[in-house]
């Protein structure tokens, strides 16, 4: 991940985020996270962040996918580093992930089009430093469960650059490719360090396998009778 602005401390960070609720939108840490932006209210949003500190929340909607739904109290910082005009109204852009924030309280009366709140990210401050807990984790079984899910999933993934990639980039990347549901991918985001969210990803993945055999023997078992 490329960008130019680095944030040493959450002081740096500013205290009120524009959010962007998005149902399974899952942007971590140094992760990257493509987005076509089209809805008048977001491209005035990303209008307001290309004027001043780039930064926008990714948090998801709870219960609902809705953009007016309540919403998940930890969401995703992240600032935009890339970012195109279409030409027919549209924005193609790219979120960095800064670090993760606990939403304290949304603003009632926003001054703009978007949703925005007052945030907190002291119980994130880890966030910022790269590969911190990459120690921690079992790289070699989590591979060997992601290949399996990939494989079972029909998931194209470039595991050349996957296995070249830093402990962390590889699980940040692989928790935010895979075709989890809302709920699960907001677990792997609340994970609190790099070693439980590895470990989610294992559980899920593992999870997600038994189901398919299990619905495969049903079906195996029909056919016989």
């Amino acid at each position: 991940m490329c960008m130019n602005r680095q944030y040493a401390s959450i002081d740096e960070l500013p205290s009120v985020l524009r959010l962007f609720p998005l149902t399974g939108a899952l942007l971590l840490p140094r992760g990257e996270l493509p987005l076509n932006i089209f809805e008048p209210r977001y491209l005035a949003m990303i209008d307001s962040a290309i004027a001043s500190d780039r930064l926008i929340g990714m948090i998801q909607p709870l219960g609902g996918a809705r953009a007016e739904d309540r919403l998940y109290e930890i969401g995703c910082a992240g600032r935009v580093t890339h970012f195109t005009e279409t030409g027919d109204g549209r924005y193609i852009i790219t979120l960095s992930g800064v670090t993760r924030f606990k939403i304290l309280a949304e603003e009632e009366k926003p001054s703009a089009p978007f949703r925005t709140a007052r945030v907190a990210f002291d119980d994130f401050a880890h966030d910022l430093e790269p590969g911190a807990g990459e120690d921690n984790v079992d790289r070699a079984r989590m591979t060997e469960m992601l290949r399996k899910f990939a494989q079972a999933s029909k998931l194209d993934i470039d595991w050349a650059s996957i296995d070249a990639a830093p402990t962390e980039i590889l699980v940040n990347a692989l928790a935010m490719m895979c075709p989890f549901g809302a709920r699960e991918k907001q677990s792997l985001l609340e994970a609190i360090d790099l070693k439980t969210r590895a470990e989610v990803l294992i559980g899920l993945a593992q999870f997600d396998l038994a189901q398919g055999d299990r619905a495969q023997h049903v079906v195996d078992r029909a056919q016989f009778h």
